[in-house]
């Protein structure tokens, strides 16, 4: 499983990794972006305009496919039920984000530990950092986009300075290294 968790500055860089994935690619990779819970919501149709992946917004109880890209809803936390299968949750917000990236990536690595790549890319909080730490802890893998290159560069510094990533890599950096997972 691949997550990738980003925030304020974080989109573009999501198309360009989606759009970069080969259509055989069938590693399923989870999206959890800070959104509006008023907006409308429309993601998951946007990056499918990016990708030949099939791109879905979760459901509660949604199984798990490969190849698939899946985008958390906005005002709900996404979790694991297990290694086939998504659940939502309405719990409070972490970080004021309602999904939360730590609360994903923590259930991630309970769930697939040393099969689990979580990426943490721009943003104007610190959600993810602990998130991070957990998966690392857990022997996954953790991957932190540059904050160099990031258009918002709080998120990844308070990772970095929070704890150690196992990557610091720029954007095209971290599309050779999601390919080389597959």
């Amino acid at each position: 499983m691949i997550i990738i968790g980003g925030s304020a500055g974080s989109l573009q860089v999501v198309f360009y990794l989606l759009g970069n994935c080969p259509p055989d690619f069938d590693i399923p990779i989870l999206i959890v972006l800070h959104r509006d819970p008023q907006g409308i919501s429309r993601l998951a149709e946007l990056l499918a305009t990016k990708t030949t992946l099939t791109v879905k917004e979760i459901e509660d109880k949604e199984p798990i496919e490969k190849g698939c890209v899946y985008v958390c809803p906005p005002d709900y936390h996404t979790l694991f039920e297990d290694e086939s299968s998504f659940s939502l949750d309405y719990s409070e917000k972490i970080n004021f984000s309602r999904p939360s990236i730590d609360v994903t990536f923590r259930s991630g690595a309970d769930v697939f530990g040393n099969r689990l790549v979580c990426i943490l890319l721009s943003g104007a909080n610190a959600d993810g950092a602990d998130g991070l730490n957990y998966v690392r802890s857990h022997s996954g893998i953790s991957v932190v986009h540059s904050p160099e290159e990031a258009e918002v560069r709080y998120m990844p510094e308070q990772a970095l300075l929070q704890g150690k990533a196992d990557h610091v890599l720029r954007k095209d950096e971290i599309m050779q290294f999601i390919l080389r997972l597959a």
